[in-house]
């Protein structure tokens, strides 16, 4: 029997893989975008979230647990699904990419300013194929060890305690704001990487409660932003939080310790893990995709293939700001995928039921 993902790796998969590069930006962001206290749009973001994975459970349900593609394929012919299959991975391969990109450009700004980024790109796509060949059972495991070496780092949060006020929160709720419809859409991809749950299906047991793992991984990112975003703008300012560019760094760099300096170099280090996964769970997503195309391909061939494409990608942006665009835009279409491939299942599996039912 094939060991199944159980609802507590589940649980931690999904934070994982949501606990992305978005948040050394997000109170920043919350703040210019919404205004004065800005991290109540998170809550916007989560309820919308809660209800996407909410249309995942109920592809699961209706499918009765079969795989995605083959519920496609049942009713539509593979010269149609075939392009969609590539746009699917080749969407994940290149998200994926430049959030591990953003990463390595960041780390060589803080700490290797005079070291070529690509070499740092090429040993962190080392560890994450060493990661992808393994397969989503292990990957899972990974990110369970993971979420145990990094989750401690919120609690650097009670540090900031005898420093934040309340009254630098203000009594005005989403004044000052500007674009809010675009800052939205940005903000709400620091929540992706729970859609790629909807490729769970094969891998979970039918008899766990895997679709609420799911949620409450959301809720743990949720809980883990609000705390992050609001401890922020009690801390800092409105208008300083507008700002400052990444501003958990400049958050870590107030901690000082008299055995260690730049606590804020030591601590971004252990980001990499999350980030690992997050690239991780995306390029696996679309290892996944293009194997339903070519079934008979070799595993191991088709990861360093799929990596050795990404990491040729990864030359072309060549700043932190084209990064960003890139990442921006992709995750215009990846939000796009989230909310559009389940409801486009659940379309066709009303119809397959429809069908059932009047040749019964």
């Amino acid at each position: 029997m094939k060991e199944k993902l159980q609802p507590f790796h589940i649980a931690i998969l999904v934070y994982t893989t949501q606990a992305g590069i978005v948040v050394f930006t997000l109170p920043r962001q919350l703040a210019d975008y919404f205004g004065t206290n800005g991290w109540l749009f998170l809550l916007v973001c989560y309820l919308l979230s809660a209800g996407n994975i909410g249309l995942i459970a109920l592809v699961y349900k209706l499918g009765g647990g079969r795989p995605i593609f083959e519920i496609l394929e049942q009713s539509l012919p593979k010269l149609i699904l075939y392009p969609v299959y590539v746009s699917l991975a080749s969407v994940w391969l290149m998200f994926g990419c430049m959030i591990g990109k953003k990463y390595i450009l960041l780390f060589q700004m803080i700490s290797f300013p005079t070291t070529n980024p690509m070499f740092f790109k090429l040993a962190v796509d080392v560890l994450i194929y060493l990661l992808l060949a393994k397969g989503i059972y292990t990957i899972s495991k990974a990110a369970t060890l993971f979420f145990w070496m990094t989750i401690w780092m919120s609690l650097l949060l009670l540090w900031f305690f005898p420093s934040f006020r309340w009254e630098r929160l203000t009594p005005f709720l989403l004044q000052g704001g500007h674009d809010q419809i675009k800052g939205g859409i940005e903000l709400y991809s620091a929540y992706l990487g729970y859609e790629l749950s909807i490729l769970f299906f094969p891998y979970i047991d039918k008899r766990k409660k895997a679709m609420l793992a799911i949620q409450l991984g959301n809720t743990l990112l949720t809980l883990n932003y609000l705390s992050l975003s609001l401890i922020c703008f009690g801390f800092f300012s409105w208008g300083q939080l507008k700002k400052l560019i990444y501003p958990l760094l400049d958050l870590l760099a107030y901690i000082q310790l008299p055995f260690i300096e730049r606590l804020e170099n030591l601590l971004y280090g252990f980001f990499l893990f999350l980030i690992l996964i997050t690239v991780v769970m995306y390029w696996w997503a679309a290892e996944v995709t293009v194997m339903r195309i070519f079934p008979r391909i070799k595993k191991k061939g088709l990861t360093i293939t799929l990596i050795t494409v990404s990491y040729c990608i990864s030359f072309i942006p060549k700043t932190l700001d084209e990064v960003v665009s890139w990442i921006t835009n992709l995750g215009y279409v990846t939000i796009g995928i989230a909310f559009g491939l389940p409801i486009v299942l659940i379309l066709v599996l009303l119809i397959q039921r429809q069908g059932r039912e009047s040749r019964a």
